[in-house]
């Protein structure tokens, strides 16, 4: 067993710091470039070819946060239990964790849709015309929520990690193990 978790750590914070601001970048770099084209059939196929370059990218970073994340869970495994405080917040990271996997994965299957749309008239990336056909504009619709609500759901994450990261100082430590042996104190 390792006495350090300095890889971990990297590749948990590095990965999610890449799932996070890519996010972002995309909500409002990718997206908002999209919209300038002049051409509003090229409009969905610009985005579209952006999200489809960083894909692979955010496959690698989000596989990296996961990864780095089991290792630390399991070398903190005594914390959760043994510490108050730990339990509840590394529960709300998983959930929080758990929901921007998802978000991400409904994402990207929206945006295949569009994808395969090939390329429809559209006002931006995820804002529809009225030529824009009615499946197109669906996932559209849908996508203009899920691009705020990645970033949202990844920054709660470095939220999280902040809460969890203060939770190791030592007096926090040493106040966390005394409630968990008298909780009424």
């Amino acid at each position: 067993m390792p006495s350090s978790n300095t890889l971990a750590r990297t590749l948990h914070d590095v990965g999610l710091a890449a799932w996070f601001g890519g996010s972002l970048m995309g909500a409002v770099g990718v997206n908002g470039a999209a919209a300038q084209a002049d051409d509003p059939t090229e409009r969905s196929k610009i985005a579209s070819a952006g999200w489809a370059r960083w894909t692979p990218v955010n496959l690698v970073a989000i596989g990296a946060h996961l990864a780095g994340g089991t290792v630390i869970l399991g070398a903190n495994r005594a914390r959760l239990t043994g510490q108050a405080g730990v339990g509840q917040a590394t529960a709300a990271k998983l959930v929080l964790t758990g929901a921007a996997l998802v978000a991400t994965a409904y994402s990207r299957a929206l945006g295949q849709k569009v994808m395969d749309a090939g390329a429809p008239p559209v006002s931006g990336a995820t804002e529809p015309s009225a030529s824009t056909p009615p499946d197109v504009a669906a996932a559209q619709s849908k996508l203009k929520a899920m691009q705020w609500a990645i970033p949202a759901l990844t920054a709660g994450i470095l939220v999280t990690n902040a809460r969890l990261g203060e939770q190791q100082r030592p007096k926090e430590v040493v106040s966390g193990l005394l409630h968990r042996l008298n909780p009424a104190a």
